[in-house]
């Protein structure tokens, strides 16, 4: 028989058994299997270059000339008067600062849009909080397909946020790599193909990544296919004005297919157009076919915001806000719109003069050509890779470029760089 001592012994290692199981799954992490993820942008490699004159191509948000960020003059007088008005810091509703969401409604479809009067808005977390609350939308209310149809290539995170919300994405041509230019036919054939009343994402304008953008001619085609297959528009704006330098111009593809009938929804972000980068500032608008639609619509919309983040920020809604309302400012705002476009539009003719001078076999024409912030430059991954790890330059293994990081002092350095490495 055992002795007491080695009985008791026994029941106090029984009785430690669990505690020690238990230490031992601690020691793994809860979080032990959650993934590396891939870098999100090309920041870590810029940053850790030591070179005086890289050159950072990647980012996307405006530079100035020296390659600084830039806030707009009409910011600065519209947030010294908020800031003057000594406003309270109460929530805004669920849909945001009215004064801001009916001036950006205006700004989108027009002063004497027939769509204003039937219109759902609500201010969002910038762009991309716009798109999620209209994929959220989409997913529980659409009546047709899950699918949404959008242009391949696309802003990587279109993909993710419907993907998100419970869409299934899929892609319709856009992109020519041989001409460096639109698949006008390819994308028409794809909207025709598609199963009747499908869901297609359309950018309004500086189609983000390639700077390709349909002509008027084209648009108003492609219209008349989305409503012969009675698809649903969805459009993405996040550069009015920034464009072209004419929000009017810019907005053409939103309003034709107003005008045409088609109860749009849209996206709407003034982080480029007004460099409100991290304000955070952008709206979310569908078209009803009624006043009593309208009220069901507004309703629902305000249930999807309410679990995702309650109510929007109010200091750079009132930002924007005092702009658009501001006759001075807005006229203000609109000239700096201007430079903007226009600095980027001749950092465009000066790479492809530069290119030219230094004897380039290739046609550059697609450099003008494209229009907006970003440009397709047709370089491949591996002279991308080249132009990072022997010149410095810095930006997506696609080709895309960023034309806000090239400035009068580097645009000669990147033209010998691509030079070099293309030919």
């Amino acid at each position: 028989m055992l002795s007491s001592l080695r009985i008791v012994s026994r029941q106090a290692a029984l009785r430690r058994a669990p505690a020690l199981n238990l230490a031992v799954a601690r020691s793994a992490s809860t979080w032990a299997n959650v993934p590396q993820g891939p870098p999100v942008c090309i920041t870590e490699a810029f940053k850790a270059d030591s070179f005086d004159k890289k050159i950072n191509l990647g980012v996307g948000a405006y530079r100035d000339d020296k390659g600084k960020p830039y806030v707009l003059p009409s910011v600065r007088k519209a947030e010294q008067k908020v800031v003057e008005s000594s406003l309270n810091k109460e929530y805004a509703g669920i849909t945001g600062v009215p004064e801001f969401t009916k001036s950006a409604a205006v700004l989108a479809y027009g002063k004497d849009s027939s769509a204003l009067d039937r219109l759902v808005i609500t201010q969002s977390i910038s762009g991309t909080g716009a798109l999620r609350i209209g994929a959220a939308f989409l997913a529980r209310f659409y009546p047709g397909s899950k699918n949404i149809y959008i242009p391949n290539p696309s802003w990587a995170n279109h993909g993710a946020i419907f993907t998100d919300a419970g869409l299934q994405v899929q892609k319709y041509r856009y992109y020519n790599k041989d001409t460096i230019g639109l698949d006008f036919e390819g994308l028409v054939a794809d909207i025709k193909a598609a199963p009747k009343g499908s869901m297609f994402l359309f950018h309004a304008c500086a189609h983000n990544p390639t700077g390709v953008d349909p002509t008027v001619e084209q648009w108003k085609e492609i219209e008349a296919v989305v409503k012969a297959q009675g698809h649903y528009a969805f459009f993405d704006m996040a550069y009015q004005g920034f464009a072209s330098g004419n929000i009017d111009t810019d907005a053409f593809a939103v309003r034709y297919f107003v005008e045409q009938g088609h109860n749009i929804c849209l996206a709407q972000s003034f982080a480029k157009n007004m460099g409100l980068y991290g304000e955070r500032i952008g709206a979310f608008s569908i078209v009803t076919e009624s006043a009593e639609e309208k009220k069901r619509v507004d309703s629902q919309v305000k249930i999807l915001v309410r679990p995702m983040y309650s109510n929007p920020p109010i200091h750079g809604a009132r930002i924007a806000s005092e702009i658009l309302n501001s006759p001075a400012l807005y006229d203000q705002w609109l000239g700096e719109v201007k430079g903007m476009a226009d600095r980027i539009i001749t950092m465009r003719a000066l790479l492809k003069e530069n290119l030219e001078k230094l004897g380039s076999a290739h046609d550059w024409s697609h450099i003008t050509s494209q229009i907006g912030m970003f440009a397709y430059t047709g370089l491949t991954p591996e002279q991308m890779d080249k132009l990072a790890k022997e010149h410095s330059v810095y930006a997506t293994k696609d080709g895309r470029i960023s034309v806000a990081g090239i400035t009068t002092e580097n645009v000669g350095r990147l033209a010998e760089a691509i030079y070099k490495v293309k030919g």
